[in-house]
């Protein structure tokens, strides 16, 4: 995700990083050569007159930027329902955390300090173990690192590893019942907070596997393709010579909300403008190694370059 001032003045204009622009470069150049040949030739090809009024195009141009605000709204909805899901899990992980050291047990025995520490490793590592799921990413380094080499080899061995991390906590939780740890009341407290991140988790793969349905993206990339190209024979014989200037801002406008569009709508990725889940990951893990007392805490994640991840 993009983190930085919106820059002023003159400024504005050179800012690449988490643009769009080198994406859809290629596009808008291409549409400018074409409406630079046309202007050339005002239109006229192998002796056919091939202009048209600038009628239908502004007819269109409405519908299509209506149809392109839409499909960026829901794609948007997609983004913000994401960091609404990751935000819960911020809050549910501390809240977990606050239950697991305060809740469970009355004494600090070395049994019961290494179960508090194992459970609220798990809550770390489903932190971590979500963010590779979304991403198809590799989770062994982190859960590791948080859970033990021995742990972690159970958790591995799971195609749903976040899944499998949340039934090892209820498996805790089953096992501070038996050893009289915790009373039966506060037990629906902790098991409300693995219910939370059971619906964190399905609330994410519903996003992540449910993209906007491909014809209606289809659509309109057929439609803002077919738009941006034809333009030029509908302006030529009102701006002349400024034809590809004035379709090169059309074609920047319309190719930028359909890639923008396009980006947004998988808001766990690794592109500039998703989601930084490594950085919330950090966030839960600072928060929960805090909770433990541990004195040797990462930092915050820092933006690179604008960014973070």
């Amino acid at each position: 995700m993009i983190v930085r001032e919106r820059p002023s003045g003159w400024r504005l204009f050179f800012v690449v990083r988490g643009s769009i622009v080198p994406k859809i470069a290629p596009k808008i150049l291409a549409t400018m050569a074409l409406a630079a040949i046309v202007a050339w030739s005002h239109g006229v090809f192998f002796a056919h007159d091939l202009t048209f009024t600038a009628t239908p195009f502004t007819i269109i141009g409405l519908a299509l930027s209506i149809f392109l605000g839409f499909r960026n709204g829901a794609a948007y909805d997609r983004f913000w329902e994401g960091r609404k899901l990751w935000g819960e899990l911020v809050i549910t992980s501390r809240t977990l955390a606050r239950q697991v050291t305060t809740l469970i047990g009355r004494d600090t025995t070395p049994e019961l300090d290494a179960l508090r520490r194992q459970m609220i490793g798990k809550t770390m590592g489903f932190a971590h173990a979500l963010r590779h799921h979304l991403r198809d990413t590799d989770p062994r380094a982190d859960l590791v690192r948080v859970l033990g080499e021995e742990v972690a080899a159970g958790i591995l061995a799971s195609r749903n590893r976040p899944q499998a991390i949340v039934r090892s906590l209820g498996a805790d939780l089953q096992a501070c019942i038996r050893r009289g740890f915790i009373a039966d009341p506060i037990v629906l407290a902790l098991d409300a907070s693995l219910h939370s991140l059971d619906g964190v988790l399905a609330g994410c793969e519903r996003i992540r596997t449910t993209p906007i349905p491909f014809s209606y993206t289809l659509l309109l990339h057929r439609t803002a393709y077919l738009y941006c190209f034809l333009l030029p024979f509908g302006l030529v014989d009102t701006v002349g010579l400024a034809t590809p200037l004035v379709v090169g801002l059309v074609s920047y406008t319309f190719f930028g909300l359909d890639a923008l569009g396009d980006e947004i709508e998988e808001p766990f990725g690794l592109q500039p403008n998703d989601l930084p889940l490594s950085a919330m990951c950090r966030t839960i893990e600072i928060s929960l190694r805090e909770a433990l007392g541990d004195t040797d805490i990462p930092s915050p994640a820092a933006p690179v370059d604008y960014a973070l991840e």
